[in-house]
């Protein structure tokens, strides 16, 4: 007999075959690794329930000059703001153009080129879909600063839930976003539905958007093919997203006031709330890849749940990808719709403190991290509003985590497992379920789920296994280096 250790590197790899993740992890749910420990993600409580109409695309958190907490969400048709003690108020802006729930794709007449096809025929589906509304919102000071994608007006919302967002005096129309800089700038971007026309008003005067000899408002028209999808505070900087290329920022003074400079091609952002900044820079989703912005440059990332994430995507609906920051644990979150869904359903995250991927299902369209608040806070597409990270409750979901193959045998020589040897934290937080082939496109068998004792007696043979582990709901388990006890011999 002998011993053979499952100890597997961190992360998930699914990319290509079944067989490209030998040694590897390949599927899970609602876990993470922290120092190479298997863990449970923390769970989640409603905040408020039903905060919402529709799903909110577009959240952040703001405190006001009395250090009292505020919520503001932007749904396709409505803003609101929610309090600190869950009161919610409507503060949609009167007259406020309503935006598309979903993105869609025009079927009908003028959705293709004039004589490709055949009247009355409906259009394929390979266009470039109208892209569901979502909101940027920003701080100037205390106040709101909020710009839906459909509307283009920009607005403000001085923290009184008994009035609504007003339009900013002055302010230019028909864009698509905004963005307040570090030296206290407003940047409309897309301006005047120019989707590469930058505006930006005075300094610390929001209200004065025509550039004088004695003010310091400006505009530029960036030179790129794309169209301006979003703007991120980085360090020093202003990062500006396009759906082709990306491009920074960067505060000069009078007379030109700000240089721009492209840092990277072929690198669009996949949507307007695809991207986060972070004290590195910036990490975003582009239609095939994912991008880092390192301060300098931007650099495609290597990723090895390329094959998961793209493949599973509904790309007609990729304008609802949103991307959260959960900085307690150094992760990039991204929520987007698989192939089945029009809503967001899925989730691939990025690690940076420790350079690996994972992935898993859930619900959620928008998200803040801690700051504001001592919890991160995700919304769902029913309105409500959850404190993450917040106990072990999952709801009905569970936390799983599954292996590619692992070679057990010697050569073409079959292993025998006759017992498990476990690692817990705690002793049958976890169970094990055990699943061979003799081929690597054989018929699979399953053994188990096993609830482990110490040691576990087991009875199965195989050339290769793969490995699940299920966690304990409402348990914050951990699991670390399963050994197996094997006899190998014999052949197939």
């Amino acid at each position: 007999m002998a011993y053979v250790s499952i100890d597997l590197p961190a992360g998930i790899f699914n990319h290509g075959t079944e067989l490209d993740s030998t040694g590897r992890w390949r599927d899970a749910n609602l876990i993470r690794w922290e120092n190479n420990s298997i863990r449970p993600v923390g769970g989640w409580t409603t905040r408020v329930s039903s905060a919402f109409a529709a799903a909110p695309r577009g959240v952040i958190t703001l405190a006001d000059n009395n250090s009292d907490a505020h919520i503001a969400a932007g749904t396709y048709n409505k803003l609101y703001a929610v309090n600190a003690g869950g009161v919610v108020s409507d503060i949609t802006p009167t007259a406020l153009t309503s935006g598309d729930l979903d993105a869609d794709v025009n079927l009908g007449y003028s959705g293709s080129f004039w004589g490709t096809i055949t009247y009355g025929t409906n259009r394929p589906s390979n266009g470039v879909p109208a892209e569901a509304t979502s909101w940027s919102l920003d701080t100037w000071g205390q106040y709101l600063i909020a710009c839906s994608s459909k509307d283009g007006k920009i607005y403000q919302w001085e923290l009184d839930g008994a009035t609504i967002a007003a339009p900013l005096t002055n302010a230019p129309v028909d864009n698509g976003a905004i963005v307040v800089t570090d030296e206290r700038f407003i940047f409309a971007l897309g301006s005047g539905n120019n989707p590469r026309l930058v505006k930006w008003c005075d300094r610390e005067d929001n209200t004065d958007w025509t550039p004088t000899a004695v003010n310091q408002a400006g505009d530029l028209e960036l030179q790129t093919s794309g169209k301006i999808v979003s703007g991120l505070r980085v360090r020093g900087r202003t990062l500006i997203l396009t759906n082709v290329d990306a491009h920074v920022a960067t505060y000069s003074g009078p007379p030109t006031v700000y240089g721009f400079q492209r840092v990277g091609t072929s690198c669009g952002s996949i949507s307007r709330l695809g991207a986060v900044a972070v004290d590195e820079g910036a990490y975003w989703m582009g239609a095939k890849s994912f991008y880092v912005y390192n301060g300098s440059s931007v650099q495609e990332m290597p990723c090895d749940v390329m094959d998961h994430v793209f493949n599973g995507m509904n790309t007609s609906q990729r304008s609802k990808v949103c991307a959260v920051h959960n900085s307690q644990f150094g992760e990039v979150w991204w929520f987007y719709p698989s192939t089945a869904s029009v809503e967001n359903d899925r989730y691939v995250v990025y690690d940076y403190k420790e350079n690996h991927w994972n992935i898993g299902v859930l619900s959620r369209t928008s998200g803040v991290d801690s700051g504001v608040f001592s919890q991160p806070m995700w919304f769902d597409a029913s309105g409500n509003i959850y404190n993450q990270e917040t106990g072990h409750s999952h709801g009905t979901s569970a936390s799983y985590l599954e292996s590619g193959p692992i070679s057990i045998g010697i050569g073409d020589q079959i292993t025998k497992v006759n017992q498990i040897i476990p690692d817990e934290l705690n002793l049958g937080d976890v169970t094990l379920t055990f699943k061979t082939r003799f081929y690597p496109n054989g018929t699979e068998e399953s053994y188990g789920p096993f609830t482990m004792l110490n040691p576990t007696g087991v009875r199965f043979q195989g050339r290769q296994v793969r490995m699940r582990i299920n966690g304990s709901e409402l348990v914050d388990w951990r699991a670390g280096k399963m050994r197996l006890n094997v006899t190998t011999g014999g052949s197939r």
